[in-house]
């Protein structure tokens, strides 16, 4: 396909995406299915195009006047991929496959593409509804915050330490390029190609054979600063497809006990197989059966429980660019209400003198800190671990992590802006009796 054929295709896409509303890896999919002479290379680009459409679709629109779908298409090629008229021009000049011949209007917009006097939502490419609640944590910065979240993310892997060392994963795959994380002691982070396509690692002999996990390094680090001890009892209470329960069986180097649970046991069964390729052997995976109580027999006994909460997922906006534009307050405030009754349930577990860690990819003070103030307002037994404490998990990075992320009383918060990270927050608790 042509750059101008693939440059329709995405045109197509984004249309069916609005007529249909439903998740862009669907219309993604239905696409090739439909245009199987369309290569892979080919499916890459026109991905590539819609994805970056996504990520910048406030700006794009406010640069075309308008949001549809050939204008975003067209506004992106200059806000995202700075492509100048001329370039634009060559592209939509209405030859066969291409896109129709630019209008006056749109070559006169595309020719001085200005965001200057945009509202902050439209320069941070996030909904205007979610602005009061961005402005509440990062203030004047916001715009630059849903910059950040607009980008691409790269490819982040964790080095499995039952089954290697991050030096030999190095060298297994040099050929991509990999280089160590910045705060996470078993990361990894690969750059993706131009065309924003990630190398298949899934056939990679490390991958295969268990030393490396795909794995943001703000995931890594969340479950690092939960500090769990070899040795100990730990419930992953909202543990989904596994990817923090290996983690921590790994930090533990597969001593002591995990529990690995999820209310959906839909979420966890892709768990199994990743436990044995991983070579974790202290796992105990508890899935839920109809209304027993699976998990009664801990209450009270664990020496950590962890809560990967449900949440908005405002901070994976850069891996879910569609995910930001379809989250509405009501989403919002129903994820509140489940946090609130996870965090209640997850009390029960933690023993006198164990900890409690509370994990969210939001970037919302009403999911992440709010959360924590009106749990300790009505579990007096238990206190917030301060951050400058809870950091020394990392050891040394674990001082420049602190200077890095946005501090608070509740906690840490990591974002693209500040930790190149995807967005977490992350809490530590103990219960004092």
């Amino acid at each position: 396909m042509t750059p101008a054929a693939r440059l329709s295709a995405a045109i197509e896409v984004l249309a069916d995406l609005a007529a249909r509303r439903r998740p862009v890896a669907e219309c993604l999919k239905e696409w090739g299915l439909k245009h199987r002479f369309a290569g892979s290379g080919d499916r890459a680009a026109i991905a590539g195009l819609v994805y970056d459409t996504l990520r910048r679709r406030a700006s794009a629109a406010y640069v075309m006047g308008s949001d549809e779908p050939r204008a975003l298409v067209l506004g992106m090629l200059a806000v995202v991929r700075g492509l100048d008229l001329d370039a634009i021009t060559r592209l939509a000049d209405g030859a066969r496959f291409a896109p129709a011949a630019l209008s006056a209007d749109e070559s006169a917009r595309l020719a001085a593409p200005d965001l200057s006097s945009a509202a902050p939502w439209v320069k941070g490419d996030y909904p205007q509804w979610l602005d009061p609640y961005l402005s509440a944590v990062f203030g004047d910065e916001r715009t630059e915050e849903g910059r950040a979240l607009a980008s691409r993310a790269p490819l982040d892997l964790r080095v499995n330490s039952l089954a290697g060392t991050r030096e030999a994963v190095l060298e297994d795959l040099a050929h991509h390029a990999p280089v160590p994380g910045s705060w996470s002691p078993l990361a990894l982070r690969i750059a993706l190609d131009a065309e924003g396509k990630a190398p298949p690692l899934v056939a990679e002999p490390a991958f295969l054979k268990g030393l490396v996990e795909v794995q943001d390094e703000g995931s890594q680090i969340a479950a690092i600063l939960a500090a769990p001890v070899p040795g100990s009892q730990v419930l992953d209470l909202c543990a989904g497809a596994g990817g923090k329960t290996l983690e921590l069986a790994a930090l533990m180097d597969n001593k002591g006990q995990i529990y690995a649970h999820d209310s959906d046991i839909r979420r966890l069964k892709p768990i199994h197989e990743r436990l044995q390729r991983a070579h974790v052997r202290n796992v105990q995976v508890r899935a839920p059966r109809g209304t027993a109580d699976v998990l009664g027999d801990l209450e009270g006994h664990m020496d950590l429980v962890l809560v990967d909460a449900p949440c908005t997922g405002t901070g994976t906006w850069r891996r879910n660019p569609d995910a930001k534009w379809r989250v509405r307050p009501g989403a919002l405030a129903e994820r509140t209400a489940d946090q609130a009754k996870i965090l209640a349930d997850a009390a029960r577990f933690v023993r006198p003198g164990g900890r409690l860690a509370y994990i969210t990819c939001s970037l919302l003070d009403t999911e992440n800190g709010a959360q924590i103030r009106g749990f300790l307002e009505r579990h007096g037994d238990f206190a917030v671990v301060p951050p400058a404490e809870a950091v020394l998990a990392l050891g040394a990075r674990g001082l420049d992590l602190r200077a890095a992320a946005l501090e608070s009383p509740e906690g840490l918060l990591m974002t693209p802006r500040r930790t190149g990270t995807d967005g977490f927050f992350v809490s530590v608790l103990t219960r004092t009796a």
